[in-house]
C-alpha cells in the first residue's frame, strides 16, 4: 500500500444512534477531521462480526458490539492494523488472533473509569437505602410500611471488590468519604498501590465472607467466567449484597437467582447479564430484592465522549507511527511485522 493512500478509519454501525447520529459527542471526531491523510466513516449496516471485507477496507476500526475473530482477519489483502474497542471490556475480540495477525487491540479505560465507578457508588447507596422498595411503596400509597423497610447505615460497613484495577480503585476513591472498611482481592495488585484508597488485599474467600457489599470489578476472561458461583455466594452473609457492573458471565446467574429467592443474601444490583439482552422471562427480573439495569447505567454524555476520544486517540497514535495508548495485547508491540509497520508510518 502506498504511503500516500489515506489512513482509513471505520466505525461499526452501532456507534450511531437510532437517529443516525453518533451516540457520542461529535467533538470526539474533531481530531480525526484535523489529522492529515486520515479519513473516517460509519459503516452503513450492522454486522454481528467484523467481516474480512471490512478488515480489507479499513486501516483502523472502532468496534462496539461486533465480534472480531481469526476469520475477520483472514484476507491476504487485509489493511486492518488496529481494533479500538469502544469500551473497556474486550471479551468480544479474540486477542490471540489479533496478535497473530499483527493487529493491535486497544480499549478505553480512561473513558469508563469514573462513569463505571459512579454507578458502583450509586448501587451501594440505592441498596443500602432501599431506594427502589421505597419508590414502590410511595407510588402505591403504602406509607404505613415505611418502618418495615429500614435502610442500612454505611459507616463502618465493609465493601469488598473482586478485582482492584482502574475502575475498582476509582470506586474506592469515591467511597472514601463514607468511612467504610475497604478490602479487595486481585492477584495482580500491589499492596503499595492500595495505600491511597485505604484498601487491604485479602484472599477471595475473605472478601465473600467479610464484605457487606461485594463488588465485581474484573474483566471477563476464561479464568473469570463463572468465578462467582454457588460456593462463593454461600460464603456471603445473609445481610450482604452483590454488585456486578463488570460482565454477566463472571457470576453464575442461576446460582445468584436462587440465593436471592431464598434470601440467603440480602440483595443484589446488576447492570450485566449472562445473555444480553436478557430474556423477558428471566426469573431474576421478578425478584424484589435485586436492582436490574440493561448494561448501560454508566452511559452518559461524559462516558461516551471519553470512550470515543480515547479510541480515536489510540488510532491517531498508530497513524502517526507511535505506540498506541491502552494496548491490550502488548505482545503485538514486539512482533517484527508490527514494529516494521509502525516505523514505516513514523517515517
Amino acid at each position: 500500500m502506498s504511503a500516500r493512500e489515506p489512513f482509513r478509519v471505520g466505525f461499526t454501525q452501532d456507534c450511531l444512534g437510532r437517529d443516525g447520529k453518533p451516540v457520542f459527542d461529535p467533538v470526539a471526531l474533531e481530531p480525526l477531521e484535523a489529522a492529515p491523510g486520515v479519513t473516517f466513516e460509519f459503516l452503513d449496516a450492522y454486522t454481528p462480526k467484523v467481516t474480512p471485507d471490512q478488515a480489507a477496507r479499513y486501516d483502523a476500526m472502532v468496534v462496539m458490539k461486533p465480534r472480531v475473530d481469526a476469520s475477520s482477519l483472514s484476507r491476504a489483502d487485509r489493511r486492518l492494523k488496529i481494533v479500538a474497542r469502544h469500551g473497556v471490556g474486550f471479551d468480544n475480540v479474540d486477542v490471540e488472533a489479533c496478535t497473530a495477525a499483527d493487529v493491535a487491540l486497544t480499549n478505553t479505560p480512561d473513558g469508563v473509569r469514573r462513569p463505571v465507578a459512579t454507578i458502583i457508588l450509586l448501587f451501594i447507596l440505592a441498596l443500602s437505602h432501599k431506594l427502589f422498595v421505597k419508590d414502590r411503596i410511595t407510588r402505591a400509597n403504602r406509607w404505613h410500611e415505611r418502618t418495615d423497610h429500614m435502610g442500612i447505615g454505611l459507616t463502618g460497613k465493609t465493601v469488598g471488590s473482586i478485582g482492584v484495577g482502574s475502575i475498582g480503585r476509582e470506586a474506592f476513591r469515591l467511597l472514601k468519604p463514607l468511612d467504610m472498611v475497604h478490602i479487595g482481592h486481585d492477584p495482580c495488585a500491589k499492596p503499595a498501590d492500595m495505600e491511597e484508597i485505604r484498601l487491604k488485599l485479602v484472599d477471595k474467600d475473605t472478601v465473600f465472607r467479610t464484605a457487606d457489599f461485594v463488588c465485581i470489578n474484573t474483566p471477563l476472561t476464561a479464568e473469570t467466567k463463572g468465578l462467582v458461583g454457588e460456593r462463593e455466594l454461600g460464603l456471603m452473609k445473609p445481610t450482604a449484597f452483590l454488585v456486578n457492573t463488570a460482565r454477566g458471565p463472571i457470576v453464575d446467574e442461576k446460582a445468584l437467582c436462587r440465593a436471592l429467592k431464598d434470601r440467603r443474601i440480602a440483595g443484589a444490583a446488576i447492570d450485566v447479564f449472562e445473555q444480553e439482552p436478557t430474556p423477558a422471562d428471566n426469573p431474576i427480573l421478578g425478584l424484589d430484592n435485586v436492582i436490574v439495569t440493561p448494561h448501560s447505567l454508566c452511559w452518559t454524555d461524559e462516558c461516551f465522549r471519553g470512550i470515543a476520544s480515547s479510541a480515536v486517540g489510540s488510532i491517531l497514535d498508530l497513524a502517526a507511527g507511535k505506540t498506541p495508548r491502552n494496548v491490550v495485547n502488548r505482545a503485538v508491540l514486539e512482533r517484527p511485522t508490527f514494529k516494521k509497520m509502525l516505523a514505516g508510518r513514523a517515517s
